[in-house]
């Protein structure tokens, strides 16, 4: 909606950039305004500590008033954990980089222990850095509504990690589709007070009237709104000052190679920007399960109280009555007095619709089926077919995932420590340098393949030794650790597996082979972002 509090431009007059900016973020949040609503219901049944959309909201104030069943929260919070346990596990390694396919055998096994040094390296520096923290909590955005937003930033020299994030509530995020499909521009609305300003943008040129607000009002905020919109093969950078007193103005500007704001959404319905969640499709089941619990209250109310009825006789007060042990009621002589009304019928049949219910949700929500096992032990056969079927449930979630979340992630914290010199200059095109995802989740992808190969082999070396003959087994085993995941280092190159040797003539000195040039996989660095924080 548009913001009242803004100044009006005159009528004809051009717009100013900053103007222009902000006429583009009204535009995109008007577009995002009908799915508000839908958002905000998901969160008071779902996450109902979630920033809400109606107001700013008071940090630490109740908002279960309207949510009587814990089914869909508890439901929520398991799935978010299920995927960061499956997708980014903390403290181990889900990623990893390999020489890609334009490189040779001898160039593969010069540039993979490298590689995989700036892997560790990258992962040590996500480890150290609050990435587990607000990954959890885009996460849960993510189930519940589909969409998540996740600033990605350089943290200051000396901080234990390189890297710093902040997951960003979808209340201050507005959000525009490229034409690739990609959410590559954002807009995020944010409010703070002078000193903030100041300390954030110490270069800013504030307007009079600002100053002299902030001086008289110190708790003041004024708003903010950060655009990063694709601009060529990178990213523009600006912050906008629209605090209604004077006129838009930059605080700041800058390009980015990459974009901060890592963007990604559960799934899409075409034609529309934002994601759709599970919560969405199970949203009339919570909402009846809640309704059906808050009778069941009800009801047990009555049944413990019970409803009475007393004759109006001038003695007997009913708004005097305290029904508690030891209690006299005093009745007229030969008046019935206080006597109980007969319950109409009961309300057994609640709990099977709601068991009903309860089961749906957990359907819907995955538990069931990605939730903690139960059993103490399992079979390897149990293992392997709990895999399966967790990759075929979130097969094409997680493939949406890896293109929208993981790799920009990646891509970008590669740009960032290979700017300050932390890893070698690499560049992860999947080329010369390959991004290898070795997730739980994508290593059980990967494990029918695996299990169709192994019964191969198992087949034809029961069919005996000329179908055994037919397997290249140095081979086999490099296809192998590249499916297990195994660092490249590790494997050895096709070029020396089976060294061929060929014979010299004895009349013709054997003349030193020439070097064949290496194509450098180091190609020429990105442009140096300008922004900082």
């Amino acid at each position: 909606m548009p913001d009242p509090t803004a100044p009006k431009r005159r009528r004809g007059a051009e717009p100013s950039e900053p103007e222009a900016l902000l006429d583009r973020y009204r535009a995109a949040r008007e577009r995002r305004s009908v799915w508000e609503s839908h958002w905000q219901e998901c969160y008071d049944h779902a996450l109902p500590n979630g920033r809400p959309f109606r107001g700013t909201g008071t940090p630490g104030e109740r908002r279960v008033d309207r949510l009587f069943d814990g089914t869909a929260p508890d439901a929520v919070e398991q799935l978010a954990a299920s995927l960061l346990s499956e997708l980014t596990p903390p403290w181990s390694r889900w990623f990893g980089f390999q020489p890609g396919p334009a490189l040779t055998g001898a160039e593969r096994d010069r540039v993979a222990p490298m590689l995989d040094r700036a892997a560790g390296i990258v992962q040590a520096h996500v480890d150290r850095s609050n990435f587990a923290v607000e990954v959890h909590q885009a996460f849960l955005d993510l189930v519940t509504v589909g969409t998540a937003s996740l600033l990605m930033e350089e943290a200051a020299p000396g901080s234990p990690s390189s890297l710093r994030f902040t997951a960003v509530p979808l209340a201050e995020a507005v959000l525009e589709e490229g034409p690739d499909g990609r959410l590559d521009g954002t807009f995020r609305r944010s409010e703070a007070t002078l000193a903030q300003i100041l300390h954030r943008f110490p270069a800013a040129e504030l307007p009079g009237e600002l100053r002299e607000r902030g001086a008289e009002e110190p708790d003041a905020r004024f708003p903010l709104v950060e655009a990063v919109l694709p601009d060529g093969a990178a990213y523009r950078w600006a912050v906008v000052l629209d605090s209604g007193l004077a006129d838009p103005s930059w605080l700041a500007q800058g390009r980015f190679a990459q974009s901060p704001f890592v963007n990604f959404r559960w799934l899409k319905a075409p034609g529309e920007t934002y994601g759709r969640s599970p919560v969405m499709k199970a949203l009339p089941d919570i909402k009846t399960a809640n309704k059906v619990v808050e009778l069941v209250l009800k009801n047990a109310s009555i049944a413990v109280t019970g409803i009475w009825q007393a004759d109006d006789d001038g003695v007997l007060n009913p708004a005097t009555i305290r029904l508690v042990p030891g209690t006299i009621i005093p009745k007229a002589v030969g008046s019935a007095g206080l006597t109980p009304l007969a319950n109409p019928g009961r309300f057994d049949v609640s709990q099977l619709v709601l068991d009903d219910l309860r089961g749906r949700i957990r359907h819907a929500l995955l538990v069931d089926r990605l939730g903690p096992i139960e059993q103490a032990r399992m079979t390897a056969t149990e293992v392997m077919e709990r895999s399966a079927e967790m990759a075929r449930l979130l097969g094409a979630t997680y493939g949406r995932l890896q293109a929208e979340m993981l790799t920009p992630l990646l891509l970008r914290a590669v740009a960032i420590l290979r700017r300050r010199g932390e890893i070698p200059d690499i560049a992860v095109d999947g080329r010369l340098v390959e991004l290898q995802h070795r997730s739980p989740l994508a290593q059980a992808q990967a494990q029918r393949d695996v299990q169709a190969t192994l019964r191969w082999l198992d087949t034809a070396r029961k069919l005996g030794p000329e179908a055994a003959a037919t397997v290249d087994a140095a081979a086999t085993a490099r296809w192998l650790g590249e499916a297990f995941g195994v660092p490249a280092k590790l494997i050895r190159a096709e070029e020396d597996a089976a060294p061929a040797i060929k014979p010299v003539p004895v009349s013709t000195p054997a003349a030193a082979p020439a070097p064949t040039p290496v194509p450098s996989p180091l190609p020429t660095p990105l442009p140096v972002e300008t922004p900082h924080g």
